[in-house]
């Protein structure tokens, strides 16, 4: 790992929580560099802690997919949503559960890391929450459209991806991007305590096999759909 990629991405063990923090200075946009960073450090969560917190920058939690490589070509589009999706994947399938600290803007693919974690803490203020792809000249990836299904309401998935509805923090709880919102000065501590209480309450074997039988079925159409978009996958600049 380069000292930049160390820097911007961060892992700290706290008792029974694993931490892991993103901030790039800027938008926290997800390039390979990062990706790779934060799944290294979500096996190794697993490895350690009952838990994990994913905690953005103040003001962003993630503004998407590093644009200059998403319009760079469709094999580097086609590269980066891959590991970006293979990320999202393992979020919805860790074996422990996982938090995140939603200190801001959270957009497209920082909005499919929402959709794949277990509980999601959000920051009040003007933040813009939700995938705006539609918007910004790229078609909603398919293996994204099975997190929208399982975790965003009914009455919002058209709104939400066709209609590319950017939500305020308050309508992204109702549309399921967010379960709670809080002020910002709290977001990381209210998610690790969230964090720290259901590595101490919960049973792992139960936890891992109730997952299974939960996920299972939608993490398997997210690869479904991955390998349609890696066929088909256009960015229109």
């Amino acid at each position: 790992m380069t000292d930049d990629i160390a820097t911007t991405v961060r892992y700290e063990l706290d008792g029974e929580v694993a931490v892991i923090r993103i901030d790039d200075g800027k938008a926290n946009a997800l390039s390979h560099a990062v990706v790779d960073a934060l799944g290294t450090s979500l096996r190794r969560a697993s490895d350690e802690a009952g838990a994990v917190v994913l905690v953005g920058r103040e003001g962003k939690f993630s503004a998407g997919f590093d644009l200059a490589t998403m319009t760079a070509g469709p094999e580097q589009a086609i590269g980066l949503l891959t590991a970006g999706i293979e990320l999202a994947h393992s979020v919805f399938t860790s074996p422990i559960p996982v938090v995140i600290a939603a200190t801001g803007h959270s957009l497209a693919m920082g909005a499919i890391l929402l959709m794949a974690a277990d509980l999601r803490v959000g920051a009040d203020g003007p933040y813009k929450i939700g995938m705006n792809e539609v918007r910004i000249g790229m078609p909603v990836p398919r293996s994204a459209l099975a997190f929208a299904e399982n975790r965003l309401a009914r009455t919002e998935l058209v709104e939400a991806i066709q209609l590319a509805r950017v939500y305020d923090p308050a309508g992204a709880v109702v549309a399921g991007y967010l379960d709670e919102v809080v002020a910002l000065a709290d977001v990381e501590s209210t998610a690790i305590d969230h964090a720290r209480e259901l590595a101490s309450s919960l049973n792992r074997p139960a936890f891992t096999l109730t997952r299974e039988y939960l996920r299972r079925s939608t993490a398997d159409e997210v690869l479904a759909g991955l390998t349609l978009d890696q066929g088909s996958f256009v960015v229109n600049t």
